[in-house]
């Protein structure tokens, strides 16, 4: 079976994910670090749950246990592979 991948901002509502890369320096230093310390790596299991109502910014995102908000603008520096 091949692995679809995707842009977080791209991956479809409710999909289980898993990163598979994310571009460090696409980010600013304070948004890297706070994913960084969320837990954001490669092979961490992930899931884009829900948009804001208007806009679609922010996203809400499952990652491991935790829910996190995060803007468009860094999901697109998040590459996903759907499992």
């Amino acid at each position: 079976m091949n692995a679809t991948s995707f842009s977080l901002d791209q991956l479809p509502f409710r999909t289980p994910a898993v990163v598979t890369a994310i571009d460090w320096p696409q980010l600013s230093g304070g948004d890297a670090r706070r994913l960084r310390n969320l837990g954001f790596d490669e092979g961490v299991a992930i899931e884009a749950l829900h948009a804001a109502p208007f806009g679609k910014d922010p996203l809400a995102v499952r990652i491991g246990r935790m829910t996190v908000a995060m803007r468009r603008a860094q999901a697109r520096a998040v590459r996903v592979e759907v499992k």
